[in-house]
């Protein structure tokens, strides 16, 4: 676990990077783990750097020297352990320190771009826009006026031959804690921008992922509590999250997929799916106010 670290700048301390998840290869790092392997170390260092230092105008010399290897060997390592590079590692973490950046200050998208590490604000809101799937003042203003969600638009009925589907159960490891669970299919294992499906479930059960195009597509899951929750969407951290293999998916078919939830993990991704933070209809909306530096 990495500790969190103080930021000098606005007097908050970062939460551990345990709180940034969704799941990538976990068996491979379990593995390492066991084994005692120096490698996960390694990694585990660099991680601890890209969260430490997003802001900076990191290089994978730079990121590579901290695990003491070579860059080449690092990035091979490295993408094993956590399923994509170094590069695109630090892209998301700049990203979803972002989201948090604009809920929890007054500073506006132009000063955000440059702390999280952007010198340009034209490629900053164009990158914040596809990932997180809403541009950063819209994130922002929906964020803290409360709206309760931004539901898919609804799929055709099944079958359908021109799409297909994927179905299955999903259970969190805690029933007794009310929470609600994301369930959804990407084109890659980075959860970020929309997802081509999704389904909400607000109890352990049956999920159902309509609309499915032809191609393969990563299942991802989280879970989030419903009480005794934190008012703050950016103070909130999952329950719970999962994944299944990548499922190929051809028309007219319905495939059976089970997702097994666990623990987030210190090489799991951030997410930047902006549906989980913008789903505050449980929660009161005076506790919702515009945020200010420092704060």
């Amino acid at each position: 676990m990495i500790p969190a670290r103080p930021d000098p700048r606005f007097g908050m301390r970062n939460q551990s990077i345990l709180e940034f998840a969704m799941p990538i290869h976990r068996s491979f790092a379990m593995l390492l783990h066991r084994m005692g392997d120096p490698l996960q170390a390694a990694v585990e260092r660099a991680v601890e750097t890209i969260w430490a230092r997003y802001s900076e105008p990191l290089t994978l010399d730079d990121i590579a020297d901290t695990a003491i290897l070579s860059k080449f060997y690092f990035s091979r390592v490295f993408r094993k352990l956590t399923g994509t590079s170094p590069g695109r590692f630090l892209s998301v973490v700049r990203l979803y320190q972002a989201k948090h950046l604009l809920l929890k200050t007054s500073l506006n998208v132009t000063e955000i771009s440059y702390l999280v590490g952007y010198n340009s604000l034209g490629t900053f809101t164009s990158r914040f826009t596809r990932s997180v799937g809403l541009s950063p003042t819209r994130f922002r203003a929906l964020a803290l006026s409360g709206y309760p969600d931004l539901p898919p638009p609804e799929p055709p009925p099944l079958p359908h031959p021109q799409f297909g589907a994927v179905q299955g159960s999903v259970s969190v490891p805690t029933p007794e804690l009310p929470s609600r669970i994301y369930v959804a299919a990407f084109k890659d294992p980075i959860v970020e921008g929309w997802p081509i499906a999704c389904d909400v479930l607000d109890t352990s059960g049956e999920y159902l992922l309509h609309s499915l195009p032809e191609g393969t597509w990563h299942l991802r899951m989280v879970a989030v509590a419903l009480r005794d929750i934190d008012p703050r969407p950016w103070r909130r951290r999952p329950l719970c999250v999962g994944e299944g293999q990548p499922v190929t998916v051809r028309k007219g078919q319905v495939l059976d997929v089970e997702l097994t939830a666990r623990e987030p993990g210190c090489f799991d991704l951030p997410i930047l799916l902006a549906l989980p933070e913008l789903d505050s209809w449980r929660v009161p909306q005076p506790a919702l106010t515009a945020p200010t530096a420092g704060r």
